[in-house]
């Protein structure tokens, strides 16, 4: 609690004289005012992240958080729990599509083991394991206060260590059979809008599959009633670790003042 304390009462604005500065020089340079559209608001936000107009991100690193969902008993997706070890091993391969991006990028891979529900051993892989899954969100929390607390407090963790190895830049990513449905929970809880606005249909899924994913989400809403004003209720409640701990990078990358790119709807 005392890092997660830290680190959120550290965060401050961005640098709006910095932004500035950067914006001005980008005007100064030999091509029409504009001309480069977003790029050119990349670069002025990145400013008033950093504080400076000049940067350069020599080391990147994309931290993908693994984890599994209890709500997954529920038949909410069409794959079975196992894959996401499976997929976490895969990661730590250089097999899948986060690590060729990555690798194009000229980003490492960080993978972290913060709820996988099967004990993994391979090399490179960074056991930080809260618990093996979380609870079913259905049937009530899905974790502890203290346990959301913990996970969030690893993210934190990870982005301060990464930051003393000299990485400037930051990806993320997840992994966790049934995190879009405790995603889609999270948003419903936040946003208070209906299982049809927040609820995907995932890879797989027949319509039958998809109205019990509906009336699943639905009921642990109901029964759990998170609080959208206390944003560690709704993750302790209706959340899972990957997307707790994806929570702690965010919050440690705006402490630390540097980039980190919030990628798709579970890391939204």
């Amino acid at each position: 609690m005392e890092l997660f304390e830290k680190t959120t009462a550290g965060i401050r604005p961005a640098y709006e004289e910095s932004m500035k500065k950067a914006a001005e020089r980008l005007d100064k340079l030999v091509k029409p005012i504009g001309s480069l559209g977003k790029l050119e608001d990349l670069a002025i936000k990145i400013s008033g992240i950093t504080g400076k107009q000049m940067n350069s991100f020599e080391k990147k690193v994309t931290i993908i958080m693994a984890s599994d969902n209890g709500v997954v008993e529920e038949g909410v997706s069409a794959a079975p729990q196992e894959v996401t070890a499976l997929m976490t091993i895969n990661f730590l391969k250089g097999i899948t599509g986060v690590c060729v991006l990555s690798k194009h990028a000229g980003a490492d891979i960080r993978v972290v083991d913060i709820g996988v529900a099967s004990d993994l051993d391979y090399p490179g892989l960074i056991n930080r394991k809260i618990r093996k899954g979380t609870f079913n969100m259905s049937k009530g929390p899905a974790m502890s206060r203290e346990e959301a607390i913990k996970a969030i407090e690893t993210g934190i963790e990870m982005v301060s260590l990464l930051v003393k190895e000299g990485y400037s830049l930051f990806g993320t990513g997840e992994m966790g059979i049934g995190n879009t449905s405790t995603s889609s929970a999270v948003a419903m809880a936040f946003l208070g809008c209906s299982s049809e606005e927040a609820v995907g249909k995932g890879v797989g899924l027949t319509e039958e599959g998809y109205a019990n994913k509906k009336s699943v989400i639905e009921r642990a809403i109901s029964v759990n009633k998170p609080d959208p004003e206390d944003p560690i209720d709704v993750l302790s409640k209706v959340g899972g670790f990957d997307i707790a701990g994806m929570t702690g990078c965010f919050l440690g990358a705006a402490y630390h003042r540097v980039p980190i790119v919030i990628d798709g709807f579970i890391s939204a």
